[in-house]
């Protein structure tokens, strides 16, 4: 079954009453766009992949950092646009990503995390603030970041919900609008959408029937001749039709793939980089698949960094930075710079104090946005005050966010193509927040 008969076959289940109807409002979806999710698994120490270097804000951070905190002098030294009175620095090992801010094709996006609604230390003192349930654990707070559910209970992920109202719009599509190269994420699962899983080699098949396999060509026929037998049985067909898409849809990607060269532009030889190279090649594949809307998930691990900090957190750093600044090369490589933005999500962030050797589990960070229609050079949000006991602090330098992954989100959405009508059902949270779009994309 291809990509546009299942839409045709979801479309006449919603009709039916089978599945979930989505009601179409004003989507846009003319030209080709596309956004890449980069999941920092483990929950990032992002107040030392940016931190102060102004001599107030640099003594408040390193006293409330103490062994961990990155030297003054090494901090890459940045440049906003928009300054606010203090000075700020990348840290060393992530020297692409300051390269990339400081060329405009970068954003930071300040002290984000998963809010229900605007709140204050004198809120949660006061307990009259509504928090996400389950601050500080980790599947709890990636569920958060990925369904954006908040307080209440959902089974689908904001990019599933996009796909959901983008996809009765872009019918001719082959491929599914979401994409993943770390397996199955509830980040693209939608109520009628379907996402598609891909390996960094492409589409991969069934074992027995490589090409390298004796008698593999046989063995696939006769089990297409078996999956083609009617069958009575409800939960026979349904599978007898996961197999019969799966071989399908792995022939039409590794074929589209065969039609576009090798990049030029080399990638870290890393899980990431390796991730990224297979998704530049699908987007430089798009008119063979006939896309106008797409969505990567991109995941990489690591980042639980309670021991061994100092040693661990530069080769994160490194990578991370390096691989984003080779994606945005084959962006331009490949004509597409402008038509996609790459975006990073995390856990949470980290407490600002040491436990000896590392840090522990926090609440707001800091991202990035990167790519052509990024309003880069900039710092969106307000940077918080890194002192213990401070305004922002939760309590044991857990930084309480001033902006949601609602607004994140919904920020994206509108960039994608959903209608401003539809962005509540992206970001359920965001009538809670007067700004819903944080302005870093044109």
């Amino acid at each position: 079954m291809n990509r546009r008969n299942f839409l045709k076959l979801s479309a006449a289940a919603s009709a039916l009453g089978l599945a979930p109807r989505v009601l179409l409002a004003n989507t846009d979806t003319s030209g080709y766009k596309c956004m890449v999710n980069i999941f920092m698994f483990g929950g990032n120490d992002a107040f030392n992949l940016v931190a102060p270097t102004s001599s107030a804000e640099y003594n408040t951070y390193a006293n409330s950092r103490q062994n961990l905190s990155v030297p003054q002098s090494d901090l890459l030294p940045i440049n906003p646009s928009n300054p606010d009175g203090s000075t700020y620095g990348i840290h060393p090992s992530a020297s692409a990503l300051r390269d990339l801010f400081e060329s405009g094709d970068a954003a930071i996006v300040a002290n984000i995390g998963p809010l229900v609604e605007p709140i204050t230390k004198t809120d949660i003192e006061n307990q009259t603030a509504q928090l996400p349930p389950q601050l500080f654990s980790h599947n709890d707070q990636q569920d958060q970041w990925q369904t954006l559910k908040g307080r209440q209970n959902l089974g689908s992920g904001w990019a599933g919900r996009i796909a959901d109202l983008i996809s009765p719009s872009t019918p001719d599509q082959q491929l599914a609008l979401n994409t993943s190269t770390f397996g199955t994420s509830i980040f693209q699962a939608g109520e009628t959408s379907v996402p598609y899983t891909v390996s960094t080699d492409g589409a991969k098949i069934y074992g027995a029937f490589e090409p390298e396999v004796p008698l593999a060509a046989e063995r696939r026929a006769l089990f297409e001749n078996y999956l083609a037998i009617p069958s009575t049985n409800i939960h026979g067909r349904a599978l007898a039709e996961v197999h019969q898409r799966s071989l399908q849809m792995a022939d039409l990607v590794n074929a589209g793939l065969a039609t576009v060269p090798e990049l030029t532009t080399e990638f870290p030889n890393s899980g990431l980089g390796a991730q990224l190279r297979i998704i530049a090649r699908l987007i430089a594949a798009k008119d063979e698949f006939e896309m106008s809307r797409q969505v990567f998930f991109a995941g990489t691990g690591g980042f639980d960094t309670h021991d061994l900090q100092n040693e661990v957190q530069p080769v994160l750093y490194a990578d991370l930075a390096d691989c984003i600044q080779a994606f945005n090369s084959a962006m331009v490589e490949i004509g597409q710079a402008d038509n996609v933005v790459l975006f990073t999500q995390s856990d949470f962030g980290r407490t600002l104090t040491s436990n000896g050797d590392g840090t522990d589990h926090g609440w707001g960070s800091h991202q990035f946005v990167v790519g052509g229609p990024v309003m880069g050079r900039r710092i969106y949000g307000e940077m918080p005050i890194l002192e213990i006991g401070g305004k922002d602090d939760f309590g044991a330098g857990r930084i309480i966010p001033t902006q949601s992954v609602d607004q994140y989100a919904a920020t994206l959405a509108r960039w994608f193509g959903v209608a401003e009508s539809d962005l509540a059902t992206v970001s359920p949270n965001i009538g809670n927040f007067a700004q819903t779009n944080l302005g870093f994309l044109s």
